[in-house]
């Protein structure tokens, strides 16, 4: 069970708060700007000095009314009142809008009790077009620009953004249609994100919980130097592709203490996806921190891929918990990506009742010729800049329990293999009443229940360095 750890904080001018909490990440609101202040607990000081506030305005200053069945303009009109390193303050209440537009140097706080709720009505709703006029991607869906509704909440070339505070920013996501076209196009647009940010430097999402969102949560797209803390990101488990957070082609990103309970990924990593026409959009992704995160379902807890044709490198992921997810650690991609996944460190996670644990899968059957023989034949084909790359894998104390179908699966390609995984002090046990499953989504996988690891076309060492049993390592993914 978490212990309580009790803490304090005091201000210089003399105000004293007390707390308590069984959580590893302590989120601290209402603080006054410009201040100095000690945090206390387990014996252990932290002094620091909140960032000066420009001023303050309330959306409720400027025309909105929770009897109002759109505030987008009520919004708008606050937005553009905040000065330079500013606030606007949602106060307590549910605000119902249509899509938000952020600007730099702002800080948009959501109060104890305010809830931004997303209207149901598509009529009227914005488009992204799929690049702006110097040919930068601006809509995107699935790693390609493309026509996309307005995020419910988005900015375009933000800088020194936050979001911050206890209240709630909810897509609307059950109050719409989105969740009944997933796949498809309306009126030319594919789904909105709740939260998509593009092209966004210096920003901060603290504290906040983001939830029924009509496609993927959070989307930073093309962002340096996030960080997102503290979070809680729920969506209906049958929501269609609601991934939780998705950073593409995106450095220096920090994602800590957040929970999550989606109805597809938790986090997914990515770096767009390469086509015949199109590889200018991409960019690569890299370094990337995950820390002190619970996720409590989804298909799979950290994700890299598959539109990971820019490349992905320098990923951690430390003290984590993953329970009833599908799979744990997923890396996939296919022929025809090209990119590489590289130098990814996954430790101190415990997991329970996750179905494949770590799986790397090259052969995974997306897109519509995803089934195709060039893509699924396990003969070798041609190595060329679209042949993708997985290497560098680092996986230590990791505790998984009721594993049903396999702690681990790796799949490469005959031609391009899965090099340099080491598994290091991993114990595992599992579910008694496990069903068989496939591990990895791929052409001729074998069903497995209560597998060790295994491999094929993947170079992978298990060792201890504890008194603990060595996990067995079989080879042979394929039927």
């Amino acid at each position: 069970m978490p212990r309580q750890v009790n803490w304090r904080l005091s201000s210089q001018r003399g105000n004293v708060q007390l707390g308590e909490t069984r959580t590893v990440m302590v989120c601290l609101h209402d603080l006054e700007p410009g201040t100095r202040y000690r945090f206390e607990a387990e014996g252990e000081l932290l002094e620091f000095r909140t960032e000066p506030c420009a001023g303050a305005v309330r959306l409720d200053q400027f025309g909105a009314s929770e009897d109002a069945e759109d505030n987008r303009e009520a919004f708008a009109r606050a937005i553009a009142a905040v000065l330079h390193g500013g606030t606007l303050i949602v106060p307590r209440g549910t605000w119902k809008t249509g899509p938000v537009q952020l600007k730099s140097a702002m800080t948009l706080y959501l109060e104890d009790g305010a809830v931004l709720a997303a209207i149901g009505e598509r009529g009227g709703w914005p488009v992204l077009e799929a690049q702006d006029d110097d040919g930068k991607m601006l809509g995107s869906w699935e790693g390609l620009p493309a026509r996309c509704y307005a995020g419910v909440v988005n900015a375009v070339g933000a800088q020194a953004l936050s979001i911050t505070g206890q209240g709630v920013i909810d897509g609307g996501g059950d109050r719409g249609d989105w969740w009944t076209w997933p796949k498809e196009t309306r009126e030319g647009a594919r789904r909105p994100r709740l939260m998509h940010l593009i092209g966004c430097e210096e920003v901060l999402l603290l504290g906040v919980t983001i939830c029924n969102s009509p496609s993927w949560t959070v989307h930073p797209q093309g962002c340096n130097r996030l960080i997102a803390a503290g979070l809680h990101i729920s969506n209906p488990p049958d929501s269609p592709n609601t991934d939780g957070l998705d950073p593409e082609s995106c450095t220096d990103v920090l994602i800590e203490g957040v929970r999550f309970s989606v109805g597809d990924d938790c986090i997914a990593i990515k770096s767009g996806k390469r086509t015949a026409s199109q590889i200018c959009h991409l960019a690569p992704t890299r370094g990337v921190t995950v820390r002190h995160c619970l996720m409590e379902r989804g298909h799979g807890g950290v994700v890299l891929g598959s539109e990971m044709s820019g490349g992905i490198h320098d990923v951690l992921v430390e003290d984590c918990e993953m329970v009833d997810t599908d799979r744990g650690l997923r890396i996939k991609t296919r022929r025809g990506r090209g990119g590489t996944v590289s130098g990814v460190t996954f430790r101190r996670v415990d997991m329970d009742g996750v179905h494949a644990a770590l799986t790397a899968n090259a052969f995974y059957f997306c897109d519509p010729d995803g089934h195709d023989a060039w893509v699924q034949d396990r003969a070798p084909a041609l190595v060329d800049v679209t042949t993708p790359e997985i290497r560098d894998i680092l996986v230590e104390d990791v505790r998984l329990k009721n594993v049903s179908v396999a702690a681990g699966a790796f799949l490469g390609l005959p031609e391009a293999p899965i090099t340099g995984i080491r598994v290091r002090d991993m114990s595992v046990t599992y579910a008694p009443d496990g069903q068989a499953g496939v591990p990895v989504m791929a052409d001729g996988v074998r069903s497995m229940r209560h597998m060790p690891l295994v491999i094929e076309n993947a170079e992978l060492i298990c060792e201890t360095t504890g008194s603990g049993p060595q996990l067995e390592i079989c080879e042979g993914v394929s039927s």
